[in-house]
């Protein structure tokens, strides 16, 4: 099992359940959508599916029938048809959306050519391995007129929500310090993770996560990068980076460091530690998985803060905005200028070298 992949979607039968005690959320048409690869974060659209009545995975395609089989065997993937080459899927199937979640290097490509049928997109991370690429993408979109979204959930989620509702509430002041971190487990890694012209560099795959954060939290630009990256140990990996560290320097003349690695050890208890931390003028406050969310200010002692807002779906929010004319909680704007400052990050530590934001 590729954990990383699909890791939340297979373990999902809890919140399978407490997806169907809440709302269900009704479209104002039909809505039939593919999957093409299976390497991604599927769960952010197959695990909504029960809320959505108006939505139909039509079809699901995949190198690995294996994988296949996982996605036909569960609830709603049960009627999908199944195709080995995502050229032959778009020209079978008559579809409103596509999510592109295979691997880093096709996935520029693809997006081209569904830009091309004018088909709404959900891709995976990151958009391109290539800023030339990146720049074809936007004009792509731009001249097709479609709408395209990006699998960087972790702005939905209640604790990061939290976050940025403490930062608008004035509690710590101005943002002078950020702080992030993710760390996985290993686990197996797929042959396309370990070359460089089919993944893209560690930095440009996972750091897009935090990097939404640390923007999106705070209101605060990131203006600098000098990133370092590395393989230390384990051989197998040859191109894979399993430790990286980016400094980047805020709009306000701030700091920001984001440090992450493959080196969590299997006994673990979960498969990822993810941390942010934001410092202010006035105050502290920090996520972490292991000990929640915490704040200290000026005016109050440590404590921990329980009362979280509701998280939300990613997935959800993209078909409120494109059919039912909801504003979006992540723009456009927002997918670019991150995948921009990953590149950058990336080619920062490829050429040893600070880069302009």
């Amino acid at each position: 099992m590729r954990k990383l992949s699909r890791r939340a979607w297979i373990a999902g039968a809890a919140m399978a359940a407490q997806a169907a005690n809440q709302s269900i959320v009704r479209l104002p048409q039909k809505v039939r959508v593919a999957i093409i690869g299976l390497e991604g974060h599927i769960g952010e659209i197959l695990e909504p599916l029960d809320r959505l009545p108006d939505v139909e995975l039509v079809a699901i395609q995949d190198r690995d029938p294996a994988l296949m089989r996982e996605v036909l065997a569960s609830k709603h993937g049960a009627h999908a048809r199944l195709y080995g080459k995502w050229r032959d899927l778009l020209d079978g199937e008559k579809l409103d959306i596509v999510g592109i979640c295979g691997t880093n290097g096709e996935r520029a490509e693809i997006i081209f050519e569904c830009a091309k049928r004018k088909l709404n997109i959900v891709a995976e991370k990151p958009l391109a391995i290539a800023a030339t690429d990146l720049d074809r993408i936007k004009k792509a979109v731009a001249d097709s007129g479609i709408h395209l979204t990006m699998l960087i959930e972790m702005r939905f989620q209640a604790p990061y929500r939290a976050l940025k509702q403490i930062v608008e509430s004035g509690d710590l002041g101005e943002v002078a310090q950020i702080g992030a971190q993710k760390s996985y487990k290993l686990g197996q890694r797929p042959d396309w993770m370990r070359h460089r012209a089919t993944f893209g560099g560690t930095i440009a795959y996972i750091a897009v996560h935090m990097v939404d954060l640390m923007r999106w939290t705070t209101s605060r630009e990131l203006v600098e990068v000098f990133s370092y990256q590395g393989r230390v140990g384990h051989p197998e990996l040859q191109d894979m980076e399993n430790v990286t560290t980016s400094l980047f320097k805020l709009d306000n003349g701030g700091t920001a460091a984001l440090r992450m690695d493959y080196l969590r050890p299997d006994t673990a208890s979960t498969w990822g530690d993810d941390r942010l931390r934001l410092a202010g003028t006035h105050g502290v406050a920090e996520f972490q998985e292991a000990s929640g969310l915490t704040l200290v200010t000026e005016k109050r002692p440590p404590r921990q803060i329980t009362d979280l807002p509701p998280g939300g779906s990613l997935f959800i929010d993209f078909l409120n905005s494109v059919y039912s004319g909801h504003a979006s909680g992540l723009s456009l704007r927002d997918i670019y200028r991150v995948n921009e400052i990953v590149l950058a990050a990336r080619d920062s530590a490829d050429q040893h070298r600070l880069v302009q934001l």
